[in-house]
Parts: structure tokens; C-alpha cells; sequence
């Protein structure tokens, strides 16, 4: 039996897939409303895929509970958030979850830790409670890494089809990993140590990041310039080596905007490029705001109240709003103490937003401006619904001549 730690949107697809490939598993949260949930058969979140995978697993041998079982093997999917003041992993959730498990683990079991972490953090937070622990008790307890490789929207697929990467401190623990995993994965699975692990996975989002800056920083050169940035990237990217990302309003998510600042905080003094990136993409959402009160200038929209913001997910297509760039932009205008613009999401269906509207066409009724912060189908198969308003797309998917561009 697989012990699953934590059901959010790593660990219940993950539970899921696994049970599906025929393996016995138990599915552990801590908050007994996405148990209880997943017990009455209901899915915790939408995604693409994820209803019939859900279908097929309960068919299978996986069970859902608020504690650990005894079992010997571990999949620990807690979050890895970051201290906003130093920059420095917080990996306090983890630890936690890997202590809930200590008890109930038979001799000989693994500890597989899914949550991206900085290099060098198991060694430094987990691996001393454990031993400590086995120490105690004389038990032996194998730790390893594989960090989570999946994206929102696209999570199914990517479960089976991305490669993986196993840290372990020797082949026997790799090896018993490994045919876990390749029960469904049809990846290359790539084993190393432990630390080489943590670093691959940090820097494969730090690499994005570094990238989308360099969209972003020329989104506003071009801005200064007089120049249609996408047409400029369009045409540049015709160059057999050149592939430049598209810009954007902000990055969202748990992993482009977090884990780049994992190394930041570890290593403040070599990370300058890094660093920069950060800022530049951070600086999106001001900078989204900015444009969006020049554009009420010049078309004439003196209320604030006018202006609608579609779209509050991270991305198109998913109901995922961590560190989303329209909460990121809403922040900004209350502490210029504006009145709130009015927000749509065809995704989100809880009230998160002051001015938040659930109809797309009282939405639309309601406000002079529409600002594109995230490509839903919606929107980009209607664009019919904008006619007759002031648009300023920050995705580029809106045409039109008359249409505000990033």
C-alpha cells in the first residue's frame, strides 16, 4: 500500500494515477472537508482529464483518510511556500508531514518527498528528524526525492509522459522507487543523488523564469519605443536558434514564482540574474496597472468601477489561483485606495474578489473596459463578446485592430 501525504493538486492526481495503474493506495489530508469530499466520490478541483481519471481510480484499491496507515512506502506532497523577507525556503510543512508518518512506518520503509525544495534542504530539515527519530526507536527509514513535474491543465498527460528524476542515497531505494513510478510513467526515470535532484528541479523553473523576464523587460522596451512587442517577437523568433517567450502580466502559480527564490535566499551573492528576473516579473502586475489607467485617460473612463478584469486563475483553463496576477493587480489598486474593478472567471466559482460577477454577460454589461489577463476558451472562441468594448489584451489572443495590446 502507497501512503499518499496531502491531496491538493500534486498529491490527488498523483493518488490517483497510481491507484489507476493497479497499485494499492491510501490517500491522507489534513483537512477533513477534502476527505470528506473525495469519500462522497467529488473532486476537490477541475482539470483537464481528471474526472475520468477519478472515475477509473475509485474502480481500483485507493481509500482516503485524515491519518497516515501503516505501510512502507511514503509519497509526501505537502507545499513549499518561501519567507517573503529572506527569500528562504519554509519547510516547515514537509518536516510535519514527514513526522505524521514516522510513527506508522514499518521497518525498512521509503519516504518519497514530491514537494520541491532548495538544494540541500532534506539533508539540512528532514533527514536530521528522521535519524533522530530511527535513532530512538531502532527503525530504518530510507528517504528519497523525486520532485513533482507537472502543470496545472495539463496534469494527466504530464503524469505519464514527463520524465522523472529519483534522489536516493542507494540503488535498492532508487530501484523500489523506480518500478512504483513506472507503473505508469512512460518517461525516462533518471536517478542521482538526493541534492542533485533538489537542484534540478529549482532550476527547470528558475530557467522559465529567467526567460519570461527577458519577454517581459522586452515587452516594456518596446513600449518605450513605439513597437507591437508580439510582432517583434514573432518575427524574431523566425531565427532557427532564437525562441522568445511571450510576455505576460505576471507570473502565477506555485513554482515559476517561488522556487527561483529558493536559491536567491540560499545564495544571495551569485544569484544576480536570478534576482533580477524576479523583480522584473513581479513587476508585471504594476505595470499592467499602469497601462490600464493610461488607457482609461485616452478612451475617456474617469471610474475606476468601469473596468473589468477577466480572468483571476494563473492561467487559462484551470480554477488554480495561487499567486495569480490579477490578485496581484487588485492588491496594488487597494493600496491606492481606488474603487475595486469589477472581476470575471468562468473557473472560479467561489466569491474571492470585492467586485467579483459570475455571468459573463452581466460582466459585460457592467463595465466600459475589459482587461484579458488570462486566454480562457471562453473568451478566445467568443471574442464576439468585446465588440463594443475598450480592450487592452495582456495575452495576446484578442483580434482587432482597435484592441490595446502588452
Amino acid at each position: 500500500m502507497i501512503n499518499v501525504i496531502g491531496l491538493g493538486y500534486i498529491g490527488l492526481p498523483t493518488a490517483l494515477m497510481l491507484a489507476k495503474a493497479g497499485n494499492k493506495v491510501y490517500g491522507t489530508d489534513i483537512k477533513e472537508s477534502t476527505v470528506k469530499k473525495l469519500q462522497e466520490r467529488k473532486l476537490t478541483f477541475e482539470e483537464k482529464g481528471m474526472d475520468e481519471l477519478f472515475k477509473e481510480a475509485l474502480d481500483k484499491d485507493i481509500h482516503f483518510g485524515v491519518k497516515p496507515i501503516e505501510t512502507d512506502m511514503y509519497i509526501i506532497t505537502a507545499p513549499t511556500p518561501y519567507d517573503k523577507y529572506t527569500k528562504k525556503l519554509d519547510c516547515s510543512y514537509v518536516v510535519k508531514a514527514v513526522e505524521s508518518v514516522l510513527d506508522y512506518a514499518l521497518e525498512d520503509s521509503i519516504i518519497v518527498v514530491e514537494s520541491t525544495v532548495s538544494p540541500g534542504a532534506i539533508d539540512k530539515y528532514i533527514r536530521p528528524v528522521v535519524e533522530s527519530y530511527c535513532s530512538e526507536n531502532k527503525k530504518t527509514i530510507h528517504l528519497c526525492h523525486a520532485p513533482e513535474r507537472i502543470i496545472p491543465g495539463n496534469m494527466v498527460y504530464e503524469l505519464i509522459n514527463n520524465s522523472r528524476t529519483i534522489g536516493a542515497d542507494n540503488e535498492k531505494v532508487a530501484k523500489k522507487v523506480s518500478d512504483v513510478y513506472k507503473t505508469f510513467c512512460k518517461g525516462e526515470i533518471n536517478f542521482t543523488n538526493i541534492p542533485t535532484a533538489e537542484m534540478t528541479k529549482v532550476i527547470e523553473n528558475t530557467f522559465r523564469d529567467v526567460n519570461i523576464a527577458f519577454a517581459n523587460e522586452l515587452a516594456k522596451i518596446c513600449k518605450q519605443g513605439g513597437l507591437d512587442v508580439n510582432e517583434v517577437i514573432r518575427i524574431a523568433n523566425k531565427h532557427p536558434r532564437v525562441n522568445i517567450l511571450k510576455p505576460g502580466p505576471g507570473i502565477g502559480g506555485h513554482c515559476i514564482p517561488v522556487d527561483p527564490w529558493f536559491l536567491v535566499g540560499d545564495y544571495p551573492l551569485t544569484t544576480e540574474l536570478i534576482y533580477k528576473a524576479r523583480q522584473i516579473n513581479d513587476s508585471m502586475p504594476n505595470f499592467v496597472l499602469n497601462e490600464v489607467y493610461e488607457i482609461m485617460q485616452k478612451e475617456g473612463i474617469k471610474d475606476s468601477s468601469r473596468v473589468g478584469l477577466y480572468g483571476l486563475t494563473y492561467k487559462e483553463n484551470i480554477d488554480d489561483i495561487r499567486e495569480s496576477p490579477t490578485l496581484q493587480i487588485l492588491e496594488l489598486q487597494k493600496r491606492h485606495l481606488g474603487n475595486p474593478l469589477k472581476t470575471y472567471d468562468p473557473w472560479v466559482k467561489e466569491k474571492i474578489t470585492e467586485n467579483q460577477v459570475f455571468d459573463i454577460h452581466e460582466f459585460l454589461d457592467s463595465v466600459d473596459m475589459v482587461v484579458v489577463l488570462v486566454a480562457h476558451d471562453e473568451i478566445v472562441k467568443h471574442q464576439e463578446l468585446l465588440k463594443d468594448k475598450v480592450v487592452y489584451d495582456t495575452r495576446n489572443v484578442i483580434e482587432g485592430d482597435k484592441v490595446y495590446r502588452l
